[in-house]
């Protein structure tokens, strides 16, 4: 019997280059693989008891002759490779229509009719590195109270904004603001604070960044869920994802290890469904940095963290633990890229050293809950859970 499913999501560790790649250029590209092969080898013992390693196409990670967990790597079908496109996806929606992207700026009606309604000037409206582009612009905006405004080579509208110039909540009253402006052909999948600390030459962006997603199309596993009486309790940046829709309960994150915390303080209480974790610093931090050696060590210490939550886990939880994207910090570029992601699932009601495959779409997990929970089917996926189901 499985009373509840803590899903945590690796911001960014993909394991590499789905068949499409080409189209993205992203051909090269291998997170995990890439990074292993730069460093001289990854080891991550824990995760490599329940199979990371023995994944259909992972390379750099060793195999285990028996692992404890079922394993497989999933593939995206939806047209996209950025964070929106593949938390939804793996709950149920296929985004057939890639979200905007800006590689020359937003136009210029967007920008004029954004200044109107924030009552302050614009400075950047460029594709920018976010450290980049607040070292480079940051002191205009203390002295003249000018927003930045940036973009990347998702589908993101970003406002950058010192904290003690912009308080927070003024700032996400302009992101807001600016998630009513975009709709339609200008319906980008974020518009994300940016808020910053500092003195020129050392700005330091906080934790308190915040993302305004677009609300999912139609209901998810997370709206069936909660439909049905359960917890679903997002933990880092699930709620803003979301936009909300489907949760319950929910909790921003300071780091990873801080999302582990989190995620750790939830299992400890009397809950039934859903525990849903997002680690963002794969991702934000080291992926768009390439910062490699960052990188490694994230996974290095996401892996120590492992034990203490296996250790934690009651006799009717599974674990489940994948990604969302690629963000191969060793590519020439910062951006994310289309990859193939990992799948490793974990608990007393599984069976061991089960290899799901490759797996046609993200969503397979999404459709696995539902069959767990005895829900409506979603509308994409295919469950798995007969497969990984022990008989007892």
């Amino acid at each position: 019997m499985i009373n509840r499913v803590i899903w945590i999501v690796l911001d960014s560790v993909g394991m590499g280059a789905l068949p499409d790649a080409h189209k993205y250029g992203d051909e090269n590209s291998n997170t995990i693989g890439n990074i292993s092969k730069t460093i001289g080898g990854l080891n991550l013992p824990n995760m490599e008891k329940l199979g990371l390693g023995n994944i259909d196409g992972m390379v750099g990670i060793k195999k285990e002759e028996s692992p404890l967990g079922c394993y497989g790597r999933l593939s995206e079908i939806s047209n996209g490779k950025d964070t929106t496109t593949g938390h939804w996806e793996m709950v149920g929606i296929n985004s057939k229509d890639p979200f905007p992207t800006y590689p020359k700026g937003f136009p210029k009606e967007i920008i004029e009719e954004f200044e109107k309604v924030t009552g302050r000037k614009v400075i950047g409206n460029k594709t920018a590195s976010g450290t980049a582009i607040i070292e480079e612009m940051g002191e205009e905006h203390i002295n003249t109270g000018n927003l930045i405004v940036y973009t990347s080579a998702d589908s993101v509208f970003q406002i950058a904004a010192h904290e003690e110039v912009i308080p927070l909540e003024e700032l996400y009253r302009y992101c807001e603001i600016t998630r009513n402006i975009l709709k339609g052909e200008h319906a980008v999948g974020r518009v994300i604070a940016r808020p910053f600390t500092g003195e020129p030459g050392n700005f330091t962006r906080t934790s308190n960044r915040r993302d305004f997603s677009l609300v999912p199309p139609y209901n998810t596993v997370l709206d069936n869920l909660k439909k049905h009486n359960f917890d679903v309790i997002a933990v880092g940046k699930i709620e803003d994802i979301f936009s909300g829709k489907g949760i319950t309960e929910a909790v921003h994150t300071k780091d990873n290890m801080d999302g582990v915390d989190k995620t750790l303080e939830f299992m400890k209480r009397d809950n039934k469904g859903l525990i849903f974790t997002n680690l963002v610093d794969f991702d934000m931090k080291w992926g768009h940095r390439n910062d490699v050696e960052g990188y490694a060590k994230g996974l290095y210490d996401f892996d120590k963290k492992l034990n203490e939550i296996i250790d934690s886990m009651k006799d009717t939880d599974v674990l489940f633990i994948t990604a969302d994207h690629g963000c191969d910090p060793t590519t020439p570029g910062t951006d994310h890229s289309r990859e193939y992601v990992p799948f490793l699932a974990y608990g007393k009601s599984l069976k061991g050293n089960i290899n799901l495959g490759t797996r046609k779409t993200f969503a397979d997990i999404g459709q696995t809950i539902s069959e767990i929970f005895s829900l409506e089917p979603i509308k994409i996926g295919e469950s798995f859970l007969q497969k990984i189901i022990a008989n007892h």
